[in-house]
């Protein structure tokens, strides 16, 4: 353990002084990090869902490599370069026909901000500005700057310390936890009551990602996005963890096929070489809020940019649905008979997302102890123990990390 990090450096979720080892890494490469004292982990991870492709990807190196050579970054505030013009038609092709703008941001969390404040200014340059308010769906989570943190579970989130200064929204049931139809007629009651003060609806598509791992029917989507039709309210969707072919599809929002009006990407869009956002809305939002009051320093920084475009490109020419459906067999096989286990409470999967429930919180220092003596990096939060591997993952590398979670869970950890 390195004393200086343990005593002065404050890391994600964590206290200062840290009382919890952090695992020092020296170098990366495939799917592994290799930390010290000749330790070498399969990451399991993708390094908060984000390196798809794994680390040290020459194809990615050379990407930030050649723009190095140009320029490493320049303000995005009178000035534009290509590859965020690159970048930004690809969004615009791949991404449903109704979106038509790109607001880069320097992180997902910052791209959530964006959607907000385009959905209020939007009714406010309508002259509603009684539109102020948001409709989340419990269980949810979409970052932890100050707005984000508002529409994120405001019971049961990481994020109840703040609730008495953030800004108070609506809340509905999750289809993930309720039947579908359940928790549409709570959403179709606020609806009907505060729809004149309600901006948007904001939902993470298929999977609530941080707030709790949990899959839903996609037909929600399709359902909830008519009913905000017709109480005149914006949908939102947060694809920061779910987009670039993590649930099985490009984007999560693919399975019905339904065309949100504001969509928030992140994550795996530098194939997490850097970090890099981008908000994407319609032409009649963005004819109606026109000028967005929003700059951060290091939107559609060149380098981040540049390594975005070679990771789609990565991406889309590669055999990754193949891949992906591959993983998402494994972790069915390898993973669904622990639903038999005594301190096990659910399994869930989905593409490239494993996700083991247990009955009682995990003891995070002794599981992560346990899981770097089998040569996995994973990182449980609450009753959680799940895995998100890079798409490149081997066979064998994927059931080193299913065995090692099956070896947490005989330990009853």
């Amino acid at each position: 353990m390195d004393t200086f990090d343990q005593q002065h450096v404050w890391h994600a979720y964590a206290k200062t002084p840290n009382p919890v080892e952090n695992h020092k890494v020296l170098s990366a490469d495939g799917v592994y990090l290799n930390l010290e004292n000749n330790q070498r982990v399969i990451d399991g991870m993708s390094s908060w869902w984000s390196a798809i492709h794994g680390y040290n990807h020459p194809v990615l190196n050379a990407a930030i490599t050649t723009q190095l050579g140009k320029m490493s970054h320049v303000m995005f505030g009178g000035l534009t370069h290509d590859p965020a013009i690159t970048l930004a038609k690809t969004l615009v092709e791949l991404t449903p026909d109704n979106l038509t703008k790109v607001f880069f941001t320097d992180s997902g969390s910052v791209a959530v901000e964006a959607a907000l404040k385009m959905a209020l200014q939007y009714w406010h340059n309508k002259g509603q500005t009684d539109k102020q308010k948001f409709i989340a769906v419990r269980g949810g989570y979409h970052g932890d700057t100050f707005g984000a943190m508002s529409v994120c579970d405001p019971d049961h989130g990481m994020h109840h310390l703040f609730s008495g200064v953030l800004p108070k929204h609506f809340f509905v049931k999750s289809p993930s936890m309720v039947a579908m139809d359940e928790a549409l007629d709570d959403l179709k009651a606020i609806l009907k009551r505060h729809a004149n003060t309600i901006a948007a609806m904001i939902l993470e598509p298929v999977v609530q990602g941080a707030g709790g791992m949990r899959i839903y029917n996609p037909q929600y989507l399709t359902k909830a996005k008519a009913l905000c039709k017709t109480h005149n309210v914006l949908f939102i969707l947060d694809e920061i963890a779910t987009g670039f072919g993590r649930t099985g599809e490009l984007f999560a929002l693919e399975y019905v096929d339904v065309e949100p009006d504001i969509l928030c990407l992140g994550k795996a869009l530098t194939g997490g070489y850097m970090t890099l956002a981008a908000t994407l809305t319609t032409n009649e939002i963005s004819s109606v809020v026109g000028v967005l009051m929003h700059g951060p320093t290091f939107m559609a920084n060149p380098l981040a940019c540049s390594v975005a475009n070679a990771s789609i490109d990565l991406l889309l020419n590669s055999p990754w649905q193949d891949n992906i459906a591959d993983i998402e067999a494994i972790l069915n096989r390898e993973l669904s008979p622990l639903r038999a286990e005594d301190n096990v409470a659910d399994v869930r999967i989905l593409g490239a997302i494993g996700v083991v429930e247990l009955t009682q919180e995990i003891d995070v220092e002794k599981v992560q102890k346990l899981l770097i003596d089998q040569g996995v990096w994973l990182r449980p939060y609450g009753k959680l123990l799940y895995t998100m591997p890079p798409f490149t993952i081997s066979k064998q590398e994927l059931l080193s990390v299913t065995n090692a979670i099956k070896a947490v869970i005989k330990e009853g950890c």
